[in-house]
């Protein structure tokens, strides 16, 4: 096993969690996501195929097209972080019908709340495909 396939392998490892984890809280807890909830899932899910498969076939490139998504969930789940946390003024929230983005009713781990959690996988995953694509040195 070399470095790069090794930090590919975690970055997957991280999405495949964090799938499980948005699907269990959607599907057996039933509780309903918000439009940023959804819009960081849309980044979130092919994640954990694009480096599922790049994993399974040792194939680098899978970095290079899951980085992008990887990113996009970083600024959404920076925003909903900023948002939650009461930074972000109240006019900028996207959110219209249904359940709102501003107000987060589950905290995990004393207080952590979901956008929060959201945003270290994205960020973990960023730099885990960051580093693996990183060229070895001679």
């Amino acid at each position: 096993m070399n470095r790069s396939w090794t930090l590919l392998l975690l970055a997957w490892v991280v999405a495949v969690v964090a799938t499980a984890s948005a699907l269990f809280l959607g599907e057996v807890i039933g509780m309903t996501p918000c439009v940023l909830c959804w819009w960081q899932r849309i980044a979130m899910f092919p994640l954990a195929l694009i480096l599922g498969i790049a994993c399974y076939g040792d194939d680098r490139r899978g970095a290079v097209y899951a980085l992008p998504l990887a990113l996009a969930g970083v600024l959404l789940a920076g925003y909903h972080t900023l948002l939650v946390a009461g930074l972000v003024s109240a006019a900028w929230i996207p959110c219209g019908a249904g359940v709102s983005c501003a107000r987060q009713s589950l905290e995990i781990f004393n207080g952590l709340q979901l956008p929060w959690l959201s945003l270290a996988a994205f960020v973990l995953i960023s730099v885990l495909l960051i580093a693996s694509l990183r060229k070895k040195s001679p």
